[in-house]
């Protein structure tokens, strides 16, 4: 059963054992046929005089064709005629010879060069092993490899070669997945218990309000706008999970836009929070023309026009500008508020992350990860950093129309 599959699935050692075979085939053919031609050609055709004294002994006498023939060119023919049979007889032997000789050189010469493909099959097999013993690894680890496995590393040692360089890339590529894995685990967890808190709070709203004997309007009352608070929470939840899923998934339908107008907006529906905490706007808002998705970059805009206003402290400062850079649309916002650590300004982009959990009133702590979620799916840059007296400055960049 195994030598089937071995032979449709033509395994690369094998090809490789076969193309090593072959090229010292095909080199040692090539080596035959010039060796066999330089030998055919140093050996002689004919003979030579020496070659026909030896062949058949001393040359005719003269003074006996002399005694024999009538006259002088009687003499003379008769010589001829016995030189040219000496001639004869020595090429003929010649050419045996030399026939022999090619012969038995191309038979050895065959017979060596069939051994010797032979022994470089077996060479080419065990060399091939060798050379695929890495890749052989790299296929084990991704066979043990699952959501649950990705710790595991190959760590390949030799020399830098394009094995060890495919089998360190996998090792950074499981490392990839594995930080992805978590991430998503603490994601989802982090999603569930989001969750999970809103819906406790009007559970327990409700029963508290059910459990008393006699409720008066104003328990019930109450108690509706404690579920009302708890419904609104949650659908908040619900819309930036689905926003920052939409962002992950990559851009929608693509159209120019003015991130001054979006900038314009998110200031004006956050006046009322503004006007409560006694907060200095100081907008620069210069027409800057982007293209991407509306709804996403509208969205991006509103999350750092919110932060700006949720995380600052009372009578203190925003400062809002767009403008162009590079040939890039950006969008800068600046606010007041404590001092943050520089250790700290990249986990503010991650899920859920607050850096006050338990103030309120607390967002979800998905602000800043839909920010760069919108600005990965439209291919831009955003750069976070502390302001030295307190607060944050956040400036995102996007594709200019």
């Amino acid at each position: 059963m195994r030598v089937p599959s071995v032979a449709g699935r033509r395994p690369a050692r094998l090809r490789l054992a076969l193309v090593y075979s072959g090229l010292f085939l095909l080199a040692g053919a090539i080596l035959l046929a010039l060796t066999y031609g330089l030998v055919a050609d140093s050996l002689p055709a004919s003979a030579t005089g020496s070659q026909v004294s030896k062949a058949t002994g001393p040359a005719p006498n003269l003074e006996l064709c002399h005694e024999k023939a009538a006259t002088i060119q009687q003499a003379e023919s008769c010589k001829q005629e016995a030189v040219q049979f000496a001639q004869g007889v020595a090429d003929t032997t010649v050419l045996s010879d030399r026939a022999q000789t090619l012969r038995h050189l191309l038979f050895y010469s065959l017979g060596g060069l069939a051994l010797m493909a032979l022994v470089s099959t077996l060479l080419g097999w065990i060399v091939a092993g060798r050379v695929l013993r890495p890749v052989h690894a790299i296929t084990a680890a991704a066979r043990r490899a699952s959501e649950e496995n990705l710790g595991e590393r190959i760590a390949l040692a030799g020399p830098d070669d394009e094995l060890k360089e495919l089998a360190d890339t996998f090792d950074a590529m499981l490392g990839r997945l594995e930080s992805a894995f978590a991430s998503q685990r603490r994601f989802v967890a982090n999603a569930s218990h989001e969750l999970r808190t809103p819906l406790t709070v009007m559970r327990t709203a409700i029963d508290v309000t059910l459990a008393k004997p006699r409720r008066t309007p104003d328990q019930l009352e109450a108690m509706a706008a404690e579920v009302r608070q708890a419904a609104d929470r949650a659908e908040a939840l619900i819309e930036a999970l689905l926003t920052l899923a939409r962002s992950d998934r990559g851009q929608g339908p693509r159209s120019a836009f003015d991130l001054a107008v979006f900038a314009e907006d998110a200031l004006d529906a956050a006046g009322p929070a503004i006007r409560a905490a006694s907060l200095t706007v100081a907008p620069t808002l210069e027409p800057t023309i982007a293209v991407g998705d509306p709804v996403l970059v509208e969205r991006l805009v509103t999350n750092l026009i919110h932060n700006a206003v949720r995380h600052n402290v009372p009578d203190g400062w925003i400062q809002v500008t767009t403008g162009t850079s590079d040939g890039t649309a950006v969008i800068c916002v600046a606010n007041g508020g404590p001092v943050i650590p520089d250790a700290e300004v990249a986990s503010l982009f991650e899920p859920f992350r607050r850096r006050c959990p338990h103030e309120e009133p607390a967002g979800a702590g998905l602000g800043l990860s839909i920010v760069q979620s919108v600005i990965a799916a439209h291919g831009g840059h955003v750069v976070a950093r502390p302001v030295p007296l307190g607060g944050l400055e956040v400036t995102a960049t996007l594709p200019p129309g």
